[in-house]
C-alpha cells in the first residue's frame, strides 16, 4: 500500500471497476424491497455547478446506504434537454440547438462519473430525444380526446425580443428575465390542460404526503388556493351583469366601487372613447403581473366612466379600472369595500371614494381597513349577524333574485403548455381551416422537431420551414398545417420519473415494471431544490394522477418522501457567474479528489439548510480524507506482523474502543436513515477516527478490536466517501468489493458499560464528573454524588432541597 494517497488514481480505478462490474445497474427483484431514490435532473447547461454537486451527493448518499441495507435500489439520471437557454446559444454562438446540448450532455456526463455517482447509466433519457418526448406526444392525443386539453385565446405576456410567452414570475420590473425587454400584453391563442379538474384532489392528497417537508405542502396549498366563497351580479342597465366573486359576502354592503381589470372588455370599449383611460391601459400592459410585484407596487386606477347597480340596495356604483385587477384570475372584476379591505382602502383614500364600514372596529383597530370578522351594522336586514350567519342570509337573498349563488373557486389556473419557441416537443396538432385543430394519428408519431436548422432572426426556425408544417388533415385530407408552437418544458420534466423505471420501451409509454418501481407512494426519495416547491411538483403530482387515470401506473402520488435541499452560498451571497462568486468543482476535483469534494459539501451544513463554502473548510475534509488513509495503512502494516486474535477478556481500553465504535455506529445509523443529517455523521465518524489514531495496540485482541472498527469506519463512511472506502477495503484483503457489503450490525454486548461517567450539578452548576456502576440504582447513585468532595463543598452548610437523578447521565443536587 502506497505510503500517500493519490485522489486522482485511486478514484479513476474505482470508477472503472464501478463501470466494469455495472455496479449499479439493475432490474426488479421481487425477492428484495425496491428502493428508488431519484434526484432532480440537471439541465445541460454545459457545466456541472456546486449546487449540483451537493444535489447529488445527496442523492447518492441515501442510495448507497439503502444498498446497504439490502434493498433494490435504482438510482437513474438523465437530461431535461429542451428549453430557451439552447436557443440563446445557438444564436450567440451560430451552434444549432441540438449540437449544444448534445455536446453539454456529453461533458457534464464525464463531470457527474468522475464525482463517482452511482447511477444507472442504463436508464439514462434525455427528454430532447425523440424515443422520450414520442410519448408525451401520444399522452396529449389522448387528453385531447378526453377533453382535458383545449385551445383558447388568452392574454399573455409577450417578449418581443425573444418572442415567446413568459410566465408571471419571469417578467421583472416588467422586463424580460432574459432578453431585458418591454413585455407587452397580448392576446394569441394557446394549448391549456384542465390541471383545474384536479385541483380537489390535488389539494386532498396533500395530506398523504408524511414525508414532505410542511412548507412546501402550505406553498402548494396556497398556489392550488381553495375557497368558498358567492358569485354576485351587478347589473348594468341595458347591458349583461358585471360578475365577481367574493369570499367576503358580509362586507357586501360596504361595497362603494368595482375594479376591473385593465384587459376586461368593458376596459377596452371605455378607452375607445376617452384618451385618459386609453393611456392607463396602455399602462398597465407593461406592467409586472408576478405575484411578489403586484403585492408591493402602487395602486393605480382611473374611472371607466361606467355604472352598475347594487344587487341587495339598487344604489348606483362605479366602475374603476385596476392596475391590482388580472384578467387571468377569476372574473376580472373585483367588488372593493375600502372599509374593510386594505388594498381597497389605499385605493379608496388615494382617489376620493366613498368608504362605507359595516362592521365594528375592535378596540385595538387603529385607522384604515377593519379586515377583522364581526357582526355587521349599517347593513339593513343583515345587521346583527356574524360573519356565517350573514354569509347563509345574504347567500340566499341573492339565489331567491338571480343575482348570486355559492361557489368554490380555485386560485389555480389551468396549464398553458404552448411556447412560441423552436427548441421543444412540437405539440401533435393539425390545424385544418375546415376541421380546426385535429390531433395527429398514433401513426404519424413522433413528430419529429427537426434538428438541423439555421436562425436568421428572431422567431422559431420551424414556423419558416414548410417542409415541416405543411401536412394533409387526418379528417379531411385537405391541406393542412402542423400546430409550431412547442411544449412547455415543465411538460418533459412532469413524468421522466416514470419513464426511467422503462426507458427501454419503444412500443408502450410505461409498463408493468413502473409499477413495481412506483409501489408503495411511488419514488421513495426525492432531491432538488426547494426553488421547485410549486410549479414542477405540483405539475408532476398532475401527470402522475393523468397517467393512472390512463391506466398506466397505480400510484396516486409520484414522490413518496421529499429532501429540498439548501443553498450553496460564497460571501453570504448565492454562487452565480454575474456575482463572481462561483467555485469550479472541475478545479476542486483535479486539486482534492471527488471524495474530498463530496464529503466537505455533506459536512459543512445539513442537507436543508443554505451552506456556505469556505476554502479551510475543503482544507479540512482532504485532512480526513488522509488521516483515514493513513489509519489503515497502519493497521495493514501491524496486521502483517501481528495475528489477529477474537474478542473476549477485552481490558478496561479494549472496551472502552469498542464501546466507541458501536456508539458511533448507532448514532450514524439513526442520522442516515431517519435525519438524513449526513454532517452529523462525517463529524462522528471524525470523532472515531481520531480515537482509532490513538489506539496503537498490537496484541492479538487488540487487533481484533483495531479490525472490526477500521470495518465499521470504512463501511459507514463508504457511501459519502466511495472511491477511498472502495480502496482501501481491498487493501484490506477483501474479495467483495465494499459497494456489496451491508451495513454493519450493532453489537449490544459492545454498548453494554459496567461504568459511566455522569456529571454533578449544584443549583444547575458543574460541580464534579463521576465514574459510577452502570448498575447502580437511584439511592447508590445519589449517595457517591453526596459524597463527592466538591459536591460536599457547595452543599455543606445548606438544606437539599431535593436530588434529582436522571440514569447514566447525570445529578443535580437542589439547595437553599
Amino acid at each position: 500500500m502506497n505510503t500517500e494517497y493519490n485522489a486522482q488514481d485511486i478514484e479513476a480505478q474505482v470508477q472503472n471497476y464501478w463501470q466494469e462490474n455495472k455496479s449499479f445497474e439493475v432490474v426488479e427483484d421481487d425477492t428484495k424491497e425496491k428502493y428508488y431514490c431519484l434526484s432532480m435532473f440537471p439541465y445541460p447547461s454545459g457545466r456541472l455547478h456546486m449546487g449540483h454537486v451537493r444535489n447529488y451527493s445527496i442523492g447518492d448518499v441515501i442510495s448507497r446506504y439503502q444498498k446497504m441495507q439490502g434493498k433494490n435500489v435504482m438510482q437513474p439520471i438523465g437530461w431535461d434537454g429542451f428549453g430557451l437557454p439552447a436557443e440563446n446559444a445557438a444564436l450567440k454562438n451560430k451552434v444549432a440547438p441540438a449540437k449544444w446540448t448534445y455536446e453539454n450532455i456529453d461533458y457534464m456526463k464525464t463531470q457527474l462519473t468522475q464525482l463517482g455517482f452511482g447511477y444507472d447509466w442504463s436508464r439514462e433519457i434525455a427528454t430532447c430525444h425523440p424515443d422520450y418526448y414520442r410519448w408525451e406526444q401520444w399522452l396529449f392525443v389522448k387528453l385531447f380526446k378526453k377533453g382535458l386539453v383545449y385551445k383558447k385565446n388568452a392574454i399573455v405576456n409577450w417578449d418581443p425580443v425573444d418572442q415567446t410567452v413568459l410566465a408571471n414570475e419571469q417578467v421583472i420590473d416588467g422586463r424580460g428575465w432574459r432578453s431585458d425587454a418591454l413585455i407587452e400584453k397580448k392576446e394569441i391563442s394557446q394549448w391549456f390542460m384542465r390541471i383545474t379538474d384536479y385541483a380537489d384532489e390535488l389539494l386532498n392528497d396533500l395530506d398523504k404526503l408524511d414525508g414532505w417537508p410542511d412548507a412546501v405542502k402550505t406553498m402548494q396549498r396556497n398556489w392550488i388556493g381553495k375557497s368558498i366563497g358567492l358569485e354576485i351580479d351587478f347589473n348594468r342597465k341595458g347591458f349583461d351583469a358585471l360578475s365577481v366573486y367574493t369570499t367576503r359576502p358580509d362586507t357586501l354592503m360596504g361595497v362603494t366601487y368595482l375594479a376591473i381589470a385593465a384587459e376586461h372588455p368593458l376596459a377596452l370599449n371605455a378607452g375607445k372613447d376617452n384618451a385618459t383611460v386609453q393611456a392607463f391601459i396602455d399602462e398597465c400592459k407593461a406592467m409586472e403581473t408576478s405575484e411578489a410585484a403586484m403585492e408591493t407596487m402602487e395602486k393605480k386606477g382611473v374611472d371607466s366612466g361606467l355604472k352598475c347597480t347594487h344587487p341587495i340596495t339598487g344604489a348606483e356604483v362605479p366602475i374603476w379600472i385596476a392596475n391590482f385587477v388580472l384578467m387571468g384570475y377569476g372574473t376580472g372584476a373585483v367588488m372593493s369595500v375600502p372599509a374593510h379591505d386594505e388594498r381597497d382602502y389605499e385605493f379608496a383614500k388615494k382617489y376620493h371614494i366613498d368608504i362605507k364600514q359595516v362592521i365594528n372596529k375592535d378596540e385595538d383597530t387603529n385607522e384604515g381597513a377593519i379586515t377583522h370578522k364581526g357582526l355587521l351594522f349599517n347593513s339593513g336586514k343583515f345587521d346583527g349577524l356574524d360573519f356565517d350567519q350573514a354569509f347563509e342570509a345574504i347567500a340566499k337573498t341573492l339565489e331567491d333574485n338571480n343575482l348570486g349563488s355559492k361557489k368554490t373557486n380555485y386560485r389555480l389556473r389551468d396549464w398553458g403548455v404552448s411556447r412560441q419557441r423552436y427548441w421543444g416537443c412540437p405539440i401533435p396538432i393539425v390545424n385544418c381551416p375546415s376541421c380546426g385543430s385535429v390531433a395527429a394519428p398514433e401513426s404519424d408519431l413522433p413528430i419529429i422537431l427537426p434538428e438541423e436548422v439555421s436562425f436568421d432572426g428572431v422567431g422559431s426556425p420551424i414556423k419558416k420551414m414548410p417542409e415541416f408544417y405543411q401536412t394533409t388533415c387526418p379528417k379531411c385530407g385537405e391541406a393542412a398545417q402542423r400546430e409550431t408552437d412547442t411544449f412547455d418544458t415543465f411538460f418533459e420534466s412532469s413524468w421522466y420519473f416514470a419513464r426511467y423505471t422503462c426507458k427501454d420501451n419503444s412500443d408502450k409509454m410505461l409498463d408493468e415494471r413502473s409499477n413495481y418501481w412506483l409501489a408503495n407512494g411511488g419514488v421513495d426519495q426525492y432531491v432538488g431544490g426547494i426553488e421547485h416547491a410549486i410549479l414542477h411538483l405540483l405539475y408532476a403530482r398532475f401527470f402522475n394522477k393523468l397517467l393512472r387515470d390512463e391506466g398506466l401506473i397505480k400510484n396516486d402520488e409520484p414522490f413518496k418522501n421529499l429532501l429540498t435541499q439548501g443553498m450553496v452560498l460564497k460571501d453570504g451571497a448565492k454562487m452565480s457567474k454575474s456575482k463572481g462568486n462561483t467555485v469550479d468543482p472541475q478545479e476542486m476535483i483535479a486539486k482534492y479528489g471527488a471524495d474530498t469534494v463530496r464529503l466537505f459539501i455533506l459536512f459543512a451544513a445539513p442537507p436543508t439548510q443554505d451552506l456556505e463554502w469556505s476554502d479551510s473548510g475543503l482544507e479540512g475534509a482532504h485532512r480526513f480524507v488522509n488521516k483515514v488513509y493513513r489509519l489503515v495503512g497502519s493497521f495493514i502494516k501491524d496486521k502483517a506482523s501481528n495475528a489477529i486474535g477474537a474478542l473476549d477478556n477485552l481490558n478496561k481500553q479494549q472496551k472502552d474502543i469498542r464501546f466507541k465504535t458501536h456508539q458511533t455506529l448507532n448514532k450514524i445509523t439513526d442520522d442516515m436513515q431517519r435525519r438524513h443529517l449526513f454532517n452529523t455523521v462525517i463529524a462522528a465518524l471524525m470523532e472515531l477516527s481520531n480515537t482509532l489514531t490513538k489506539f496503537n495496540d498490537t496484541s492479538d485482541t487488540a487487533m481484533a478490536i483495531r479490525q472490526e472498527s477500521i470495518n465499521i469506519l470504512l463501511k459507514t463512511l463508504s457511501p459519502i466517501a466511495p472511491h477511498l472506502c472502495h480502496h482501501l477495503w481491498q487493501e484490506l484483503g477483501n474479495t467483495e468489493a465494499i459497494i456489496n457489503e451491508p451495513w454493519p450490525s450493532i453489537d449490544e454486548v459492545a454498548l453494554s458499560q459496567e461504568e459511566v461517567q455522569i456529571i454533578v450539578q449544584v443549583n444547575g452548576k458543574l460541580r464534579a464528573k463521576l465514574m459510577i456502576n452502570a448498575n447502580a440504582d437511584k439511592a447508590q447513585v445519589e449517595a457517591q454524588a453526596l459524597a463527592d468532595e466538591n459536591v460536599v463543598k457547595f452543599t455543606d452548610g445548606k438544606t437539599i432541597v431535593k436530588v434529582i437523578v436522571v440514569p447514566n447521565k447525570l445529578v443535580n443536587v437542589v439547595v437553599k
